[in-house]
């Protein structure tokens, strides 16, 4: 890994920190035509788009009911527990986020009542490129069903091993779920699929879910006709570390991220030499013996990714703040006190034994998170994303005829006579002026 010496600099970590380097827009001209050729010809454009870049057309868009069922009976036992507990904790963390209405009273006979209401209806995607992610089914349905979304579908692309169908793993994971409008459709025709609707499946009016650049451009371009959670690119870490921290735990960390992507990123902040020291020769040893070798280390020799070397801790938390990592590891002495002075991250990973792995599989919170520098405005995946604030407002006579003295020259002020006059029919002249 490169090394950055930025122990004394004045520059905004900003501008010289390592970040994966991603057009979206550059593809722009390769998904406009299939989004326009979905919206034309629905379920066949979906199809063939999918035989062109996924190398196979499933029998159908829509994976029958007997084929997630009997992905879900010929599950491996082990992996169908691991799947359940993952199921049970992320419950745990998501149903606290829940929010209840609320009503406030601004003034006597005025009140304000925020309402929380699902989306009516949403589109999961679920990527299957070099991995397989039936957690990723688990982090972005499991919020949706609290949030009590009434329709939920899912979208995960054809697999040539698996008979055109979505991998068998996503399936049950669906299953275990209770999901069962799946459809065998991948990258941008299935963004456009869920956003214009297809003969077999209805629009939805939100899209979540990670993919690749051409699922982020169909997301930018098709974003107002429906919502997204957010844009995400490459995934990264970065691990905020001291002289106290386990050299060995650390490598092994900024590997676990190395290994999704070559143009994954792995960051480590330190004020200590021997620390980085440490960490390059258990890099060495680690990476040589892990299985996916050659795509770890590109990500780790890639622009991407580096040692960044901090005058001392105070300094790498201000490193990381601007850096704003999906991912954030504390390795250092007082490791709660240090984590909670960040303030830009999309989750952070507190000492020794919380991995990034942990809250990508078993810690309850959610692994779909804010990337790119994106933690400093925005938060990962919840219950939330689901919801919709509504407010009623209930005034009765007495209550318009106390706010009118305010409202009318506000109106007037703005050069809208008719928002006062719609009050003032309401009240007499003596009391409306």
């Amino acid at each position: 890994m490169r090394r950055l010496d930025l122990r004394g600099s004045t520059a905004d970590p900003r501008t010289v920190l390592p970040r994966a380097d991603v057009d979206v827009e550059s593809v722009a001209a390769q998904v406009h035509p299939v989004l326009a050729d979905v919206r034309a010809r629905g379920d066949q454009a979906v199809l063939e788009w999918g035989a062109r870049f996924d190398g196979v057309e499933p029998p159908s868009l829509s994976v029958p009911a007997v084929v997630i069922a009997q992905a879900l009976a010929n599950l491996d036992p082990a992996v169908r527990t691991a799947l359940e507990e993952a199921i049970r904790r992320v419950r745990i963390v998501h149903a606290d986020q829940r929010r209840s209405e609320h009503t406030t009273s601004v003034v006597p006979g005025g009140t304000v009542t925020e309402r929380w209401l699902p989306v009516e209806r949403v589109g999961l995607y679920v990527p299957g490129g070099r991995a397989v992610y039936p957690s990723s089914v688990v982090m972005n349905v499991v919020p949706a069903q609290l949030a009590e979304v009434p329709s939920i579908a899912v979208a995960s692309p054809p697999q040539p091993d698996n008979g055109g169908w979505p991998h068998p793993t996503i399936l049950a994971a669906c299953a275990l779920l209770g999901i069962d409008e799946v459809y065998a459709a991948g990258g941008a025709q299935a963004i456009a699929m869920f956003a214009y609707g297809t003969e077999t499946c209805r629009p939805v009016y939100l899209v979540t879910g990670p993919g690749n650049i051409y699922v982020t451009a169909a997301k930018r371009m098709l974003r107002g006709l429906i919502a997204i959670d957010s844009e995400a690119g490459p995934t990264e870490i970065a691990i905020l570390a001291d002289d106290t921290a386990d050299a060995a735990y650390v490598a092994a960390d900024l590997i676990s991220q190395a290994e999704h992507d070559v143009i994954a990123a792995s960051v480590l902040v330190t004020p200590s030499d021997e620390l980085a020291a440490a960490v390059e020769v258990e890099l060495e040893r680690q990476v040589a013996a892990t299985k996916h070798s050659e795509r770890i280390l590109a990500a780790l020799q890639g622009p991407q990714s580096g040692i960044v070397l901090v005058s001392d801790v105070a300094q790498g938390v201000s490193i990381v703040n601007a850096y704003a990592a999906e991912h954030l590891e504390i390795h250092t002495r007082d490791a709660r006190d240090v984590a909670r002075s960040v303030s830009n991250a999309g989750a952070i990973f507190v000492g020794a034994w919380a991995p990034v792995s942990l809250g990508d599989y078993m810690a309850g919170s959610n692994h779909v998170l804010p990337t790119g520098g994106c933690a400093c405005h925005s938060s990962g995946l919840s219950v939330q994303t689901f919801l919709r604030g509504v407010h009623l407002i209930e005034y009765d006579e007495s209550a318009l005829r106390a706010a009118a003295p305010y409202l009318i020259p506000l109106a007037q002020a703005e050069d809208l006579p008719a928002h006062a006059a719609a009050v003032q029919v309401r009240l007499p002249r003596s009391t409306a002026e």
